[in-house]
Formats: C-alpha cells, structure tokens, sequence
C-alpha cells in the first residue's frame, strides 16, 4: 500500500493533487501565478474546497495568465463573482487581480517571477525530515520574509501562512514526510532543479 502524507488521504482530488503536483519544485511563472492565485483563494477554507473549483478558477483567469489577469475590469470582476466555480469574495478577485499586476511587474523586473520568488530559498528546495505532520510549520523565516516582500510590492492576502502553503505547493520547500511515497520522488526532482 502506498503511503502518502496524512492530508491527502480523504478524496481522490487530494490524492492526486498531492501525487502529481505538492512538493514538485515550479520555475514556470504561469504554474507559480496559478498557485498564489489559489492559496490567497484559500484563506479562511479548506484546501479541498479550493482544489474543487480549480477548474473554475483556471476558466476565470485565463488558463492563469498572469498578463491577462492584470487587465481585468471592474466588469470582468463583476462577471467573475455571478460563477459558482470560483470562491465569490469581492476582496479575494480583486486581490488576486491586483496581485496579477504586482506579479507582472516583478516578473519584468527580475526577468521572471520565478526569479525573484526563488530568492526566498536561495534558489534551491528546502528539504525538510519530517516523520509526522505535528511537526510541519505553519511559517517560517522564509515565508514571514516572503510575505513581508510581497505586501510591500503591494500583493494582499500573502500572509506568512498563505506564503509558507505556497512554498510546500510549489515545491520551494519539500515537506512530505520522510516515509511519503512522494519524499524520495521530489527529493530527487530537487536535485537537478534550476531556474
């Protein structure tokens, strides 16, 4: 039997989520927006809640291109928030639209946003030891930093829990525990990554 972290044992959308994609070190910006766009979505909800409307949120923003996003109008947002697909909190879209022009900007003056996100880590995946998830952190000097720089640049809902969630999702930080048939796997994915 396949053992996976105690959190993505309920559904098969967790399962999933969690086999193929959390902890898999992401230099791709659309990949990187996608995952700020969903974890700022997430605050105050639960993570299968969020994974449940993925496909509502990828149809919204534009596949999360972050371009688009940032052009979004007040009637765009007004259109987003009739869908059922998406979390429909007026400060949540406005923020993530807001965050698509910070995103932008960051992306433009550092030549990618993975750039500049992977400055958090020094460029290289943390890779964590856990052997059960009482010991995984809710933040960490890296996400409070991470936070603190993106709220100054003047994304919101980026607080140190949000960004240190962000950091597991993608993969800047490995915190499967160590007896996850998915430690070993992104270990390695780790090894040969570069931006």
């Amino acid at each position: 039997m396949c053992h996976r972290c105690a959190w993505a044992t309920s559904t098969e959308l967790e399962q999933q989520y969690h086999d193929e994609v959390w902890g898999v070190p992401q230099g791709d910006d659309r990949q990187l927006f996608e995952f700020l766009v969903l974890e700022s979505a997430q605050a105050g909800l639960s993570w299968r809640t969020i994974l449940q409307k993925r496909e509502g949120y990828s149809r919204q923003y534009e596949g999360f291109d972050p371009v688009k996003v940032a052009a979004f109008t007040a009637d765009k947002v007004e259109q987003m928030l009739l869908d059922p697909g998406i979390v429909r909190n007026r400060r949540k879209v406005e923020s993530s639209i807001k965050g698509a022009q910070v995103f932008v900007e960051l992306a433009a003056k550092h030549g990618s946003f993975a750039n500049y996100i992977w400055q958090f880590v020094d460029g290289k995946p943390i890779q964590n030891r856990w052997q059960n998830p009482s010991e995984v952190p809710a933040e960490t000097e890296q996400s409070r930093a991470m936070s603190k720089a993106l709220k100054q640049a003047g994304m919101t809902f980026v607080g140190p829990t949000i960004c240190y969630a962000y950091m597991q999702a993608t993969g800047m930080v490995n915190d499967h525990e160590v007896n996850c048939m998915r430690y070993q796997p992104c270990r390695d994915r780790a090894a040969s990554f570069s931006l």
